[in-house]
């Protein structure tokens, strides 16, 4: 029987976490990942290697790994440094990387032979080659220039409401990424802070119309909590609004949404010290798109390496409750 197409667009550990729970199915597998990330490790392979960044795709390789693949492989591409000048919080399978783009004078070169390496069970499209930024214009006349501090913004403009974002210069799309979405059965978007890891993938020339066009069904997975700085004070439906002025109007067929919000509450008061709180779900019943509404929260709460520089998900989607509901859809 013939494998069913399932394109996951994102980056981050939203995607990390989807990618690792749809691997036990028996399904043909790609990603779309976002290429602007320009904070922590992937600052420097930016700036001092040159490189475009690498963590995301990196997550996605280690996600998708066969379990043929030696685990001490795994564990190093997620290895972070702790000390060392210079090294300090960056990670090995970054520096991997690259070395083998020196060694071959191509990053995706580089990319492919990694894949081989760890015999990764499935297909990674970085959306564009091109070396690009994010710009961010706020509803206050403000812009941002770099992910990093659209992501991590100043508390000026951590509460006000992104009405544009682009990338500069132009990027040209990926073309594997195109054909993907094309042939695609299912196409998931998300969960991912909704600028800097989805919308970033869908304002790359061709890639929103590609799957506006396709006949895949397509499902969005709301994110478990609000993101200082993107989505401070949304609710379930400016999601939703936010990706149709994108995408256009009835684009998803489907949201999954988490009925399982009972948090303790000193993660609460981590993430209400940065501005975040548990998305409010006023969806209701709609009449363009299927709301599936399940507990798909992990039970576990996630903590990151001391030296991770960057501010991480501490509560996040379980993988093989996400990917149960994601595979129902097909």
């Amino acid at each position: 029987m013939k494998k069913k197409k399932v394109v996951v667009i994102g980056g981050g550990t939203g995607t990390y976490t989807v990618l690792s729970g749809l691997r036990k199915y028996p399904l043909h597998l790609s990603v779309i990942i976002t290429m602007m990330d320009s904070g922590g490790s992937n600052r420097v392979i930016r700036d001092e290697f040159g490189l475009l960044p690498t963590s995301d795709i990196r997550q996605c390789m280690v996600a998708l790994a066969s379990d043929k693949s030696h685990e001490l492989l795994r564990q190093l591409f997620t290895y972070r440094y702790n000390a060392g000048t210079g090294i300090s919080g960056m990670t090995f399978g970054n520096l991997f990387m690259a070395a083998l783009t020196d060694i071959h004078g191509s990053q995706e070169v580089a990319i492919e032979k990694t894949c081989e390496m760890l015999d990764v069970q499935g297909e990674i499209f970085p959306v564009t080659y091109d070396n690009v930024q994010l710009i961010a214009r706020y509803d206050n006349g403000k812009q941002v220039l770099g992910e990093h501090y659209i992501d991590e913004p100043s508390d000026e403009l951590g509460k006000q409401k992104i009405i544009e974002l682009e990338v500069i210069p132009e990027a040209r799309v990926n073309p594997k990424a195109i054909k993907a979405v094309n042939e695609a059965d299912l196409i998931v978007l998300g969960p991912g802070d909704l600028y800097t890891s989805i919308i970033c993938n869908l304002i790359i020339r061709g890639v929103a119309e590609a799957i506006t066009k396709s006949k895949a069904k397509k499902v969005y997975i709301l994110n478990l909590m609000t993101k200082f700085g993107q989505t401070h004070g949304f609710l379930a439906s400016d999601h939703i609004e936010t990706l149709e002025k994108y995408l256009g109007k009835g684009a998803i067929d489907f949201c999954l949404v988490n009925t399982g919000n009972d948090y303790p509450k000193d993660i609460l008061d981590k993430y209400k010290e940065e501005g975040a709180v548990p998305v409010k779900d006023d969806l209701g019943k709609p009449s363009s798109f299927l709301v599936i509404r399940k507990k798909l929260d992990s039970d576990k709460v996630f903590e990151k390496a001391k030296s991770d520089k960057l501010k991480r998900s501490l509560i996040r989607h379980d993988p093989k409750k996400l990917a149960r509901a994601i595979v129902s859809l097909l």
